[in-house]
């Protein structure tokens, strides 16, 4: 049992929500879910969640971080998350419709990153500034050159 679970409070739209991830996330499963508590897990991480009312919203302060091998999976995962009611962010970031934060983000980008040379993270850096949804094709001209 994982000793650290998120907890995730939701307005009167929990089971909505637990649904909506599990239809997303191909490895998750809903381990039990009732008008005011759910618990799932998705890849593995378990979560709980709460309809606890308005008093409380999420913020970009807390995301959750989605590696992704290529640019399909970006898609898959961009898309999906979005739907109904979602917005597109800068940098790989979006808001789920229920305003919880995703960062939908290549693997290679780790790696573009924190290369060695300076210029090839800096042109990397610049071209994902522009970005909403992360292009991995021109991620790799950057760090090309």
């Amino acid at each position: 049992m994982q000793k650290i679970t998120p907890f995730l409070w939701f307005d009167g739209n929990l089971e909505d929500a637990v649904r909506f991830y599990a239809s997303i996330f191909k490895d998750a499963r809903i381990v039990n879910l009732s008008p005011m508590s759910a618990t799932f897990e998705i890849g593995g991480q378990s979560f709980m969640g709460l309809n606890g009312g308005p008093m409380y919203k999420f913020s970009e302060a807390i995301s959750f971080f989605i590696r992704c091998e290529d640019q399909d999976e970006v898609d898959y995962y961009w898309s999906r998350l979005l739907a109904d009611g979602g917005s597109a962010q800068m940098c790989g970031w979006l808001k789920d419709r229920f305003g919880l934060s995703w960062q939908v983000i290549p693997n290679i980008l780790g790696a573009y990153l924190s290369d060695a040379d300076g210029a090839r993270r800096q042109r990397v850096m610049d071209v994902m500034m522009k970005m909403k949804k992360l292009d991995v094709d021109a991620l790799q001209r950057a760090h090309a050159g």
